[in-house]
């Protein structure tokens, strides 16, 4: 039997994509539409506390496409936290003229691939990984969900760890020629959700994922051993960049 690589993990994380009824807030009057978005806007002096005092981190983005329009990431120390914050924002008014269409539930993970010789109670690096807070001057975002096969003779778990460590390491190598043009944050979602792992990406340049993910299809772990899920791509938006987003 194969061994069982064990992993690091940090903050738990909610991807909420919302749709926006446009129909229905178009017919609701301004008092409705001023009283939704002062409470929108009191949800986000409440997440940049929360930001601040680095007891989680949080990003709101537009989606490009039809998937969603909106995205609310959230990290927190507990998952209890995440319910907390989701089932507060269902009470608002502003989400009455939503509608959810996709949710991600994971745990920031890494793997003990990548923190040989280091120990991840004291060593910063590993530390910020696991408790990220999400970068503000990288203003897009890509997500998306992934699995390793599984199939008869390209099934992930069935390699030594020897194995999945050398091809985990040259994956990694071929992330770090874009170290400064694209963040990466890795959630585990086994136990959690539908898909294994979730991946979040951050750039200046939107056009670096497209030659990031395509360049990562053709390393041996991505070209036998990766599915993926659907991906969305979305800017982010602070609380003044959406009240011009939403006027109508």
């Amino acid at each position: 039997m194969a061994e069982a690589v064990e992993t690091l993990d940090g903050w738990y994380c909610l991807h909420d994509f919302r749709t926006i009824n446009w129909a229905e807030w178009k017919k609701a009057g301004s008092d409705v539409r001023k009283e939704a978005m002062e409470e929108l806007k009191n949800l986000y002096a409440q997440w940049d506390e929360i930001d601040e005092n680095k007891n989680g981190s949080y990003g709101v983005y537009s989606i490009v496409g039809q998937k969603a329009d909106l995205l609310f990431m959230h990290l927190r120390p507990a998952m209890d936290e995440l319910n907390e914050l989701e089932t507060a924002f269902n009470k608002t008014k502003f989400a009455e003229f939503t509608e959810p269409v996709y949710s991600y539930v994971s745990v920031v993970e890494m793997s003990t691939y990548m923190a040989k010789d280091k120990d991840p109670e004291t060593d910063p690096a590993i530390q910020s990984r696991l408790k990220p807070i999400l970068p503000k001057g990288w203003e897009y975002v890509c997500f998306y969900p992934m699995d390793k096969r599984r199939e008869v003779h390209d099934n992930w778990y069935s390699l030594p760890m020897e194995e999945r460590s050398r091809l985990m390491y040259e994956h990694g190598m071929t992330g770090r020629k874009y170290a400064g043009k694209v963040r990466q944050i890795v959630t585990g979602s086994i136990g959690f959700d539908d898909w294994e792992w979730g991946v979040t990406l951050f750039a200046k340049d939107v056009l670096q994922f497209k030659k990031l993910v395509y360049e990562m299809r053709f390393d041996e772990v991505s070209a036998r051993f990766a599915e993926f899920g659907s991906f969305y791509i979305g800017k982010r938006k602070t609380y003044e960049d959406i009240v011009p987003l939403l006027e109508v």
